[in-house]
């Protein structure tokens, strides 16, 4: 559902929403979705004191009318009781609750230190729910050479571009529709434009190379609409989002994985894997490379094989002591 802040948000909360947006550089999709999780918190904080009829569906309460007075008679009992709310009424899990604590941090965080309309921070000592730490789920070297040699039609060339520099780079699906032919350097290098416009380079291996070289032999010039966008649909407009999942649904259906979980994150996923795994690379450079902001999100791709497991267990110098007869 589309949002629009500056129609529903009071004065204070659109402020907080444009800093966001023109000082710290939040995509739009960031801003919104920090509206919507304080909408709920102050729809449910006129609900809790009854300044809106009970037989107001929750979606329809107002927040236009909240203003400092208000903010400055919340507590921390109510962020609290806020959180018991989403879990037991909304059914929120740990990580949706995580992300709505966040943006509540963010906001009074503003008003407090930055702002100063707030002596003291009401919710400085909300803590973070604790949340599940479920491995990233990613395909494995056979099933990633599987589902490249799986490619095959009227677009495979650019099919097999794009599917090799999601396994081979990492890319976000938002990122590879946004890729300009431009991006592509003399010097084998890639401009990347990340989340929240953050630009990054990245290296193209020997098969990028190749791959993209013979996806530009065929690259359609005549009748595009977006002249600079590297990778083109059949109605020759910039390959967009859904329509790059498609593909790669169709990929991964074909190879038997589409029931299973997989997606093109999960392609990102599965390089961050390999690249860690096979290539021994650093986690600090896998940060850079993946364009991650800050450490402890790279730090899911630490995780082990089975393989490596064993391996550790095996070569513990004490593996082969036997029991004194």
């Amino acid at each position: 559902m589309a949002v629009n802040f500056r129609d529903e948000a009071f004065p204070l909360l659109k402020e907080y929403l444009y800093s966001l947006q023109t000082i710290l550089s939040k995509s739009l999709k960031t801003v919104d979705e920090y509206f919507i999780d304080l909408r709920t918190f102050f729809r449910y904080l006129k609900l809790r004191r009854g300044l809106v009829g009970t037989d107001v569906d929750f979606e329809d309460i107002k927040i236009d009318d909240i203003d400092l007075a208000m903010i400055k008679t919340i507590t921390l009992d109510d962020a609290y009781e806020y959180m018991d709310y989403l879990q037991r009424v909304r059914g929120n899990q740990a990580a949706a609750r995580a992300r709505k604590v966040s943006s509540l941090r963010g906001f009074f965080k503003y008003l407090t230190h930055k702002k100063h309309y707030l002596d003291v921070n009401p919710i400085e000592e909300l803590e973070m729910p604790k949340k599940k730490k479920a491995l990233p789920k990613y395909l494995t070297l056979e099933q990633s050479i599987e589902l490249l040699q799986a490619v095959e039609g009227e677009f495979r060339e650019r099919d097999y571009a794009i599917l090799t520099l999601f396994l081979n780079c990492g890319l976000r699906v938002s990122e590879m529709s946004g890729l300009n032919y431009t991006d592509i350097r003399n010097d084998n290098t890639l401009r990347v434009l990340g989340k929240g416009n953050k630009e990054r380079i990245v290296y193209l291996n020997a098969a990028c190379i190749s791959a993209i070289q013979d996806y530009m032999k065929v690259r359609p010039v005549d009748g595009v609409k977006d002249k600079t966008a590297l990778f083109i649909s059949r109605n020759h407009n910039r390959m967009s989002v859904k329509t790059i999942q498609h593909m790669v649904y169709k990929y991964l259906e074909k190879i038997g994985l589409n029931a299973q979980g997989y997606s093109c994150h999960k392609l990102r996923h599965t390089a961050a894997t390999l690249m860690y795994q096979h290539g021994g690379v650093d986690v600090r450079v896998l940060k850079e490379v993946l364009g991650h902001e800050n450490l402890a999100t790279t730090e899911i791709y630490t995780h082990l094989s089975s393989a490596q497991l064993k391996n550790a267990a095996d070569f513990n110098p004490l593996a082969k002591i036997k029991k004194k007869d």
